[in-house]
């Protein structure tokens, strides 16, 4: 039996009024949801997904309007609808499962008063009864021992733990649309399927239709009946998942499809080892770890005692000479705190670490100011990590100066030649980081690494904040100026469709020990341990195109 139809978006177009003019963000798009469906809108940074579903929820900015089109929700037509009534829709009809839910949930209110104020708005709770109503939707969402996290707030919560909130939120007065804005880019893989399956049963429980917003392509195609491609404030192209990931019509849905890791991995090189190919020497080494420790003293979110946490668990590795090594695993396992222990920016509590065989524990001072210049960070989100108040000249410059190299002129010939480096044109030399894309800010944060020509290179999460394009052409970036300098790469990474297209060797880590090291084909084409294989099966689109 055929579904209704419960939304139909008709010829939606959406401008802003901005001070160069009037902007179209969103032009003459037009779909359909019915009753128990997942619809997926995937496209770049900019392409409109965002705008569309804030006109269909009624959220757009006070510059943002509607300007033709209609968006009928269950034959009522919202675009124009004034505020007072689409409150009466917002939340009760149409659910929100927003993308960040450290900057969406209240960091001074308790996770009950946030998940009761939904019900209470809409008349779903009284006073007397949110409570119990509130303990049985964090249950539904996921959540175990919900009555004792009522009063606990979003810090005392993991991301996947906070995203599971968010998802009780949204579902809580029982929309007949779920509307979900990149629910899961934060999370790591197993994280990531375990929210998608829950979405994916609750939807199906309840017939609720839902429309999925993401970057991921492959992860779009496996959990969505249909796939609307955007570009430009434009549908470039829409149909069924498989049609569309199999047989893309469009150019830029050719580039996505080849682009996203998550389906692209299988096809790169995935750089095998040589047989018989010998360890590494003391010549080749670039940095050595042995034995390495860390812990923490922590309390309790529950009993308030404090108690030791384990980090890091007697971790070994190397890197080679103009190799990438990438250290996988979920959240907590470990792999930032190797990172700021290699920089010295946390002490170790045993074990050493050796840099073209100096060991590091022993150097202090303008030593280790010295040795640091060979090693170079490049952080997840270049837009906190990097001065917004600086120029893009001053902040590739800022290395040059600290390590006293060169004089004004030579250190901005520099600058600017590192900005032909990462493919960006010397014109950006005096604009600042938030005229700049996400991409174009992780290539300066690349260009600032680069600057004292580091032989190693330290990438923590580096491409997990960018579209699945962008992403591809760091990556590439990455891969280009590792062949030209012979540089050597730390990758750190939750994504292992990524890993897969960067690495020579991996790392697992689960809980701050190393359970499985493997060269990159290896791995993933025979993985030993049950918990990388669960990592490895968590990849979205990983089996699409099997066969």
């Amino acid at each position: 039996m055929d579904q209704p139809t419960v939304l139909d978006v008709r010829n939606l177009s959406v401008d802003f009024e901005t001070e160069i003019g009037i902007v179209n963000a969103v032009s003459d798009v037009s779909f359909s949801l019915k009753k128990g469906e997942t619809l997926a809108i995937v496209g770049e940074s900019g392409s409109g997904k965002t705008t569309t579903i804030n006109a269909v929820l009624g959220l757009l900015t006070g510059n943002g309007r509607v300007t033709s089109g209609n968006i009928l929700f269950q034959g009522k037509n919202l675009a124009g609808l004034p505020e007072k009534e689409y409150r009466k829709i917002r939340g009760a009809h149409l659910g929100l499962v927003p993308q960040d839910p450290m900057s969406n949930l209240n960091p001074v209110l308790t996770i009950g008063d946030q998940v009761g104020e939904a019900l209470l708005v809409h008349d779903r709770a009284t006073k007397a009864n949110v409570a119990d109503k509130v303990v049985s939707i964090l249950e539904m969402a996921g959540l175990g021992s919900s009555s004792t996290r009522l009063k606990q707030y979003p810090h005392q919560f993991s991301g996947g733990m906070r995203q599971r909130v968010l998802i009780g939120i949204g579902l809580a007065c029982n929309p007949e649309v779920l509307i979900a804005d990149e629910p899961t880019s934060a999370l790591d893989v197993t994280v990531q399927k375990q929210i998608l399956d829950h979405l994916a049963t609750l939807t199906t429980e309840r017939g609720t239709a839902m429309i999925l917003i993401t970057h991921d392509l492959g992860l779009a195609a496996e959990r969505s009946e249909k796939i609307i491609v955007m570009r430009n404030g434009r549908i470039v192209e829409q149909g069924q998942s498989a049609e569309i990931l199999n047989n893309p019509q469009h150019e830029y849905t050719k580039r996505l499809v080849s682009a996203a890791p998550s389906i692209a991995s299988t096809r790169y090189d995935t750089r095998s080892p040589q047989v018989g190919k010998a360890r590494p020497t003391e010549h080749t080494k670039i940095l050595t770890v042995e034995r390495l420790e860390k812990t923490y003293q922590v309390r309790d979110s529950n009993t308030r005692r404090k108690r030791r946490f384990h980090a890091v668990n007697d971790v070994s590795f190397e890197i080679e000479q103009g190799k990438t090594l990438a250290i996988v695993g979920e959240s907590g396992s470990g792999k930032s705190t190797i990172a700021r222990l290699i920089l010295r920016l946390e002490e170790p509590d045993s074990g050493t670490i050796s840099f073209r065989g100096r060991n590091m524990a022993t150097i202090r001072g303008r030593e280790l100011k010295e040795l640091r210049s060979h090693m170079q960070p490049v952080f997840q989100d270049p837009y906190s990590s990097l001065n917004p108040m600086a120029s893009i000249g001053e902040l590739i410059e800022e290395p040059l100066k600290v390590h006293g190299i060169g004089n004004k002129q030579t250190r901005k010939r520099t600058a600017v030649d590192l900005l032909g480096q990462v493919s960006l044109d010397e014109s950006l030399y005096d604009r600042f980081i938030s005229e700049l894309s996400g991409g174009q800010r992780q290539r300066i944060a690349i260009a600032r690494g680069l600057a004292l020509e580091p032989e190693l290179m330290i990438c923590d999460e580096p491409v997990s904040a960018l579209d699945v394009i962008v992403q591809a052409q760091i990556l590439e970036l990455l891969k280009r100026l590792q062949s030209e300098r012979k540089l050597s790469y730390l990758f750190i990474s939750h994504d292992l469709a990524v890993v897969r297209m960067v690495a020579h060797e991996v790392l697992v880590m689960q809980q701050g020990t190393v359970i499985e090291r493997a060269h990159a084909a290896q791995l993933f084409e025979n993985p030993q341990e049950e918990y990388t294989k669960k990592l490895l099966a968590s990849i979205p689109g990983r089996e699409i195109l099997a066969g």
